[in-house]
């Protein structure tokens, strides 16, 4: 059973994009609330099998309250940890697809409590596995303010970086910053608003992507997907901004791009090294879905095949 609190964005087109066998076995990398797994289960037949990841504990408690089907493996786990336990399991070179909806969904911006919206108040934490690391408050306190401007500017592209932090650095000298409003009020008396944008929105993108350090991980699931998926299997990955686009997009053309190798050695010259992707394109949601759902507004869907 799906929970219907979170629309997945180009649900049709990701999975799709997988070419479900019916006995195959896929993963889905962020579980969120169960939409793309839902959709992924009911292609699959008796024999097909899902393994399913999500750092988020209370997406697993979501999951085992409202998914019952014994073909789902639930991993309360980072995806960056996909390697070991697949290789745990046995399953190494025999998963025939990866969807990864990457970001924030609609339940964890929905609750102002996890603090990753600049909407509603609540604690400053941003965390998506909050059994574990520093809160962004935590961070914030004890980060400097070439830290905290460097943060902004790398993984938001925010060209006031400099200025939020030093004005985030003088509120803390009289006030103790804790909550998701207070730090949207300081990003606000810097940056202007724009249209269907918040003006804290690459600030709170920054400080969450590097409180979760998930261009790392993602950076890290890609290599090991290489590993993990059967000859042909799938690779089918929705990103939201253009950092995140920009890594996905690199790593499968470096591996899809043929290679001459080095001269010299009469072995192999001239000859080229295999490539061990194929580059299936990119996709982005039709005017209808945008219309309807917002977040489908920068999404960009890759995909690509193992050779």
């Amino acid at each position: 059973m799906m929970s219907n609190h979170h629309q997945s964005v180009m649900f049709n087109e990701s999975i799709d994009a997988l070419n479900i066998k019916t006995d195959g076995i896929y993963i889905d990398a962020t579980f969120g609330r169960g939409g793309h797994a839902q959709g992924i289960l009911n292609k699959l037949g008796e024999q097909g099998k899902l393994i399913s990841f999500d750092q988020d504990i209370s997406a697993i408690e979501c999951a085992h309250k409202n998914f019952t089907d014994n073909r789902l493996t639930l991993i309360h786990s980072a995806f960056s940890n996909m390697l070991s336990i697949i290789t745990q399991q046995g399953l190494i070179g025999k998963i025939d697809g990866i969807l990864m909806d990457l970001g924030v969904s609609s339940p964890q911006l929905d609750n102002a409590q996890r603090g990753f919206s600049f909407k509603a108040d609540g604690p400053l934490d941003m965390r998506m596995n909050q059994t574990r690391g520093i809160s962004a408050a935590q961070w914030l306190k004890s980060a400097n303010e070439k830290e905290i401007a460097n943060v902004i500017y790398q993984f938001g592209d925010e060209k006031k970086s400099r200025h939020i932090a030093t004005k985030i650095k003088k509120y803390q000298q009289n006030h103790t910053l804790e909550t998701t409003l207070a730090l949207a009020n300081i990003v606000s008396e810097v940056v202007k608003g724009q249209k269907n944008k918040h003006p804290a929105t690459r600030t709170f993108q920054a400080i969450r992507i590097f409180i979760n350090q998930e261009l790392k991980q993602l950076e890290d699931v890609l290599k090991q997907s290489k590993d993990i998926l059967s000859k042909h299997g799938r690779l089918s990955i929705i990103s939201f901004h253009s950092i995140e686009d920009r890594i996905v997009k690199r790593f499968i053309q470096t591996n899809s791009r043929q290679k001459t190798l080095p001269k010299g050695l009469p072995i192999i010259e001239h000859k080229t090294e295999k490539t061990c992707l194929k580059d299936l394109g990119k996709h982005f949601a039709s005017k209808a879905e945008i219309s309807s759902n917002a977040r489908a507004r920068s999404a960009i869907l890759r995909v690509a095949s193992k050779n």
